[in-house]
């Protein structure tokens, strides 16, 4: 996410309904559920590994729904980025955009939480879920690199629900809330690079800098595109005169 415009005011309501992001929800963990029932039938390895002596499988979903709910948060912010510099209106265009960032957040977000929850299932860890809601109280591994991931996992869910109390909070709040999408990304590329054990690996040192770099990018043709405007401001074309009576 990236905060937009004030004059954007083609996006006035939220494209994605509660009720279909709640469905979506809904969906995914019923999804989840069948797959663990037929495990033992069609997986027999990987049902050994969710439920055998030393269960490995809880700690390999964790990372890598945290790999995929990092990558949505990067491209949500990429398209978020988008619409501010303008680069947006190229392709596929301001409002495409903007309905794809949300959804990519939503989605986003829904790994994140998928990634908080499916480590209950570890053994080697531990945690519980008081542990999981409360920042910096997992003492027995890396408290304060998973207690960001928990405050921008926090941010992220605030972030996503101002989408639907925008004309509550009114447009300049909304904007200004949505810069918190920065500090959102920040703490939880911190809260993968610390606290996870593949982070060291070569492909994932080139996800972050790829990621974070390419972000970087954005942000600065952003700063240019806003510098220009002030330098050079665009404009007004002059009123039609009236023509003269005769």
């Amino acid at each position: 996410m990236a905060p937009t415009p004030a004059n954007e005011t083609e996006f006035a309501e939220s494209s994605v309904t509660i009720q279909s992001f709640l469905l979506f929800l809904f969906a995914m963990t019923a999804g989840l559920m069948v797959s663990v029932l037929l495990l033992p039938t069609w997986m027999p390895n990987m049902a050994f590994s969710l439920s055998g002596d030393a269960p490995k499988a809880y700690w390999y979903l964790s990372r890598a729904t945290a790999y995929v709910s990092l990558s949505l948060l990067w491209l949500s912010m990429m398209l978020g980025v988008g619409i501010t510099n303008k680069t947006a209106r190229l392709w596929p265009g301001a409002p495409a955009t903007f309905a794809i960032h949300e959804y990519v957040s939503l989605l986003g977000l829904a790994f994140a939480i998928l990634h908080a929850l499916v480590i209950l299932g570890d053994e080697y860890i531990t945690f519980t879920l008081a542990q999981l809601l409360v920042p910096f109280s997992t003492v027995d591994y890396r408290p304060f690199w998973v207690g960001l991931g928990q405050i921008g996992l926090y941010i992220w869910a605030i972030v996503a629900a101002s989408f639907y109390i925008r004309p509550m909070i009114g447009q300049k709040f909304w904007r200004f809330l949505h810069y918190a999408s920065f500090a959102m990304y920040i703490l939880g590329l911190f809260h993968s690079i610390f606290s996870g054990t593949d982070s060291g690996a070569d492909w994932s040192l080139k996800f972050y800098w790829i990621t974070g770099g390419s972000l970087l990018f954005m942000f600065f043709i952003r700063i240019i595109g806003s510098v220009l405007d002030n330098l050079f401001p665009a404009k007004k074309p002059a009123p039609a005169s009236r023509p003269t009576q005769g």
